[in-house]
């Protein structure tokens, strides 16, 4: 449970509630759409905060690449990601967990390693079928 001061708020559970429930990592603003059905009056700045505090106390994760919204994704157990090059789409690449590899990092560079984020990259499953089609025309 969390302490009083960060008990979770009815806005906050909703919003995670709608995060869990899909395997996309949605942006806030694909997020906001969601939760707007359930909280008509909800604003975007809210989404936002509430996404954030969620990334802070441990609850949601941020998937932050270079040049594109960021998103989120409410499993935080360690794993990894896999994102399409061509939509944008990002999933959980489902494979286990690399052992060791935060003090093998440590050994290697002699930094204090406080965790570390894998992302795979290519062409989804979709846009390559597209691809594929488009090239036969």
């Amino acid at each position: 449970m969390l302490p009083p001061a960060k008990r979770i708020t009815h806005q906050r559970e909703i919003i995670l509630q709608k995060l869990r429930s899909v395997t996309s990592h949605p942006t806030a603003d694909e997020l906001y759409m969601t939760v707007k059905e359930h909280l008509p009056r909800i604003s975007i700045a809210t989404v936002y905060r509430n996404l954030e505090w969620l990334v802070a106390n441990g609850l949601a994760q941020k998937i932050e690449v270079s040049g594109r919204p960021k998103r989120f994704d409410g499993t935080v157990q360690p794993h990894y990601h896999v994102r399409c090059q061509m939509c944008g789409k990002v999933e959980d690449a489902v494979l286990a967990p690399l052992e060791d590899i935060n003090s093998r990092a440590e050994k290697y560079t002699g930094y204090t390693i406080c965790g570390h984020s894998i992302e795979f990259y290519g062409i989804c499953p979709a846009c390559s079928h597209d691809q594929k089609n488009s090239a036969h025309r």
